[in-house]
């Protein structure tokens, strides 16, 4: 009896082709900024850090006019305004003027987050400042002299300082947007130095207004912050203090 051939094996199914690596997922998209002063400040008020700052910044400007429409603005509103929106103004530039340093001494990385927003509030008050200066000394039989703003502004030091400081931080508060920061070019950030000057002017703006410099020697100590605020921002200084702030932090650490 003869025996039957085996039967060919039939051939393994062909294998599925090597899966491919799992793909790696893909990048957020990054938020684009928005372009233009007004766009830039809507997004902004997006931020929760943001509306902090603002509501921080605006409070004094909200209880100033419930105190106007309610008649509690002293005997002499004008006046009482005219300081109030002033000395506001170069409280929040300080404070702007201030980030930069304190993140230096610090490392702290919140305060830069700030700075721009403190600085676009304060020169807000410095233009309610300069149009209240206008109103009190050209406003004449229901429209504006502009012979006795001129007269008022060119022909008192203290005035012709703080227009000075104004038209500096208006120059650069409309310069202050991403399209003007890629059409400057490296000019913007030269441009944008000249903080250095108005802040120091608008000290010397409050000091010349003051009678006596010995009877309130609050503008003294306003332009003693900005000095040292200023030498923080020299290179060398600048260099030493994150030196010692580093080797502060390597002897803090508990040795391994």
């Amino acid at each position: 009896m003869t025996t039957p051939p085996a039967r060919a094996k039939a051939p393994p199914p062909p294998s599925a082709p090597p899966s491919s690596s799992p793909k790696s997922p893909a990048p957020k998209p990054q938020t684009k900024q928005p372009q233009g002063v007004l766009a830039s400040l809507k997004f902004q008020l997006t931020q929760p850090l943001a509306w902090l700052i603002a509501v921080a910044c605006l409070t004094p400007l909200a209880v100033l006019i419930w105190q106007a429409l309610t008649d509690n603005l002293t005997a002499n509103p004008i006046q009482a305004a005219t300081l109030r929106t002033g000395k506001t103004a170069l409280v929040l530039l300080v404070i702007s003027l201030a980030c930069t340093p304190i993140n230096t001494i610090t490392g702290w990385r919140l305060p830069l987050k700030a700075k721009r927003a403190t600085g676009i509030y304060g020169w807000l008050y410095v233009l309610i400042h300069f149009g209240i200066f206008i109103f009190d000394n050209g406003y004449l039989e229901g429209a504006i002299d502009l012979m006795s703003v001129y007269a008022a502004t060119f022909e008192k030091r203290f005035a012709l300082a703080g227009f000075a400081a104004f038209v500096i931080l208006t120059l650069l508060f409309i310069t202050s947007t991403k399209q003007s920061q890629k059409l400057l070019g490296k000019k913007w950030k030269t441009l944008h130095k000249a903080v250095y000057l108005a802040v120091p002017i608008a000290v010397i703006h409050f000091a010349w207004l003051v009678k006596s410099i010995l009877g309130r020697p609050e503008p003294l100590i306003w332009g003693g912050v900005v000095v040292l605020l200023l030498l923080v921002r020299l290179a060398s200084v600048r260099k030493f203090i994150v030196n010692l702030r580093n080797r502060y932090i390597q002897t803090a650490q508990p040795a391994r």
